[in-house]
């Protein structure tokens, strides 16, 4: 087979990649582009602002990672089920993945009310922080925390119903309803952190009420869609009539999925390691890192919106038994998916110098955060195949592998890396940061070995009934 044959798929091969990928592209493009706006208010603030906020995101970036790793171990059933046509597979699937959210924000809501401000301080208490309104940055993350709590079961929902309806093919909907939720937020980001048009200031505390008003849209409209159209999500019918999942069901999601779940998990609290590693480099060099990361996700959202597409794509073929085709169908989404971010990647080196000018933050922080755009730019294609093999080798269910491949590896590699140059030697966080990316070249290579020897193509599901 040639290369060209091998890597680039026919018109009907895009024309299906881009009908499912394009609107999961606009929900994450609004997402993060208001994501990036919504930082730029806050960051309006001060610094010790943009910190609180950035240091409860990363809290609660853990519980979101946790309800998509509950949630994808499912959907990997789910995917499967919705290619072979078997409703009430996807309907235990989808009643698995509301039990799981309801437990999962449960704990997660006990923890954050009682162990927020310890937290908090774990990204605060060092010698680096000196000199800043330490008390300043938490209370203003205490209250910021506070009122996103309440916004944790909507976000839960709105995952359990999106990922079953893009199972079955329908990304429109979930972005009609990202799109609506995010409009809302940023009105009220306006209104309530500056007190615009008559509205309190209410500076970080108005962030987080406009943030969970946002989550009440959307769930409210994904929620009300899809009852409302029962007749094509055949699923919603009798979703509630019952509470039951078949027990061999549920035993094959937890052996494939709890591998996804802790990794989701563990691998959340890697990155928030790393992250605080980094703030131990000072309050100046974790705002940079924070101006990096928000900018950096707007970069992404093609890379999110492909790995999506490669589980539901991938899933749907290993479901009907076609390995081979899944396997040729892989080869060319990841190479489309590298070949576009070594173009989004050249976009942020360009841009670096730009954007941290629209932070009203100290000259510093801009040099840094600069430097940090250059070096994520660089490393956006490694990164973009990296995350493509991840979704690909869970998409047949061998999640103990990726188990390995993300959070083993973080915690084994770049968390170890980052801990040792912040601990022992004297290096800047550009340096530091720059090694800490280089790190997963190895990732990158092992990943590869593993795409290649097509271990990874499997079918999990059995024909079930209600």
């Amino acid at each position: 087979m040639s290369l060209r044959k091998k890597f680039i798929g026919d018109k009907a091969f895009y024309k299906m990649l881009f009908l499912l990928v394009l609107p999961l592209i606009v929900q994450q493009g609004v997402t993060q582009f208001v994501s990036l706006l919504d930082n730029i208010m806050v960051g309006k603030l001060g610094t010790e602002a943009i910190n609180s906020v950035a240091i409860v995101n990363q809290l609660i970036f853990v519980f979101n990672l946790a309800i998509f790793g509950g949630i994808s171990g499912a959907s990997i059933f789910g995917a499967q089920f919705a290619g072979v046509n078997d409703h009430d597979g996807l309907r235990h699937t989808f009643r698995f993945k509301m039990l799981f959210g309801i437990a999962a924000t449960v704990i997660a809501i006990i923890i954050l009310i009682f162990w927020g401000d310890p937290l908090t301080m774990l990204f605060l208490e060092n010698e680096a922080n000196e000199g800043l309104d330490i008390s300043l940055v938490l209370a203003n993350a205490r209250e910021y925390l506070m009122i996103m709590l309440m916004g944790l079961f909507p976000f839960m929902v709105v995952q359990v119903y999106a990922s079953t309806l893009r199972e079955m093919g329908d990304t429109v909907i979930p972005m009609i309803a990202s799109v609506a939720a995010i409009s809302v937020n940023l009105a009220f980001n306006y209104f309530l952190i500056f007190g615009a048009f008559g509205f309190p200031r209410l500076e970080v505390k108005g962030a987080a009420i406009a943030t969970v008003l946002s989550r009440y849209v959307e769930m409210l409209v994904v929620v009300i869609y899809t009852h409302i159209r029962k007749s094509k999500f055949i699923f919603a019918r009798r979703a509630y009539k019952s509470l039951y999942v078949p027990f061999e069901l549920v035993k094959k999601i937890a052996i494939t999925g709890s591998p996804l779940m802790i990794n989701e998990i563990v691998w959340s609290l890697g990155t928030t390691f790393i992250n605080q590693c980094y703030s131990t480099k000072g309050m100046y060099a974790y705002a940079a890192t924070n101006i990096n990361t928000t900018a950096w996700n707007l970069f992404c959202i093609i890379m999110f919106a492909m790995g999506t597409a490669i589980s539901i794509i991938l899933g749907r073929e290993l479901g009907k038994g076609e390995r081979e085709k899944a396997i040729d169908l892989n080869n060319k989404l990841q190479f489309f998916n590298v070949v576009v971010h070594i173009v989004m990647g050249g976009i942020l080196v360009l841009t670096a110098k730009y954007i941290p000018l629209l932070y009203e933050v100290e000259p510093e922080v801009r040099e840094i955060a600069t430097s940090l755009l250059i070096v994520s730019g660089c490393a956006l294609p490694m990164h973009s195949l990296v995350h493509g093999i991840y979704f690909a080798v869970r998409s047949g269910g061998k999640t103990f592998i990726t188990f390995l491949f993300d959070s083993v590896y973080t915690w084994a590699v770049p968390a170890m890396i980052a801990l040792c140059l912040v601990k022992f030697t004297t290096l800047g966080i550009i340096p530091v940061y720059l090694i800490v990316q280089l790190s997963d070249a190895l990732k990158m290579t092992i990943g590869l070995i593993m795409l290649k020897s097509g271990f990874w193509a499997n079918t999990i599901i059995e024909k079930t009934a209600e």
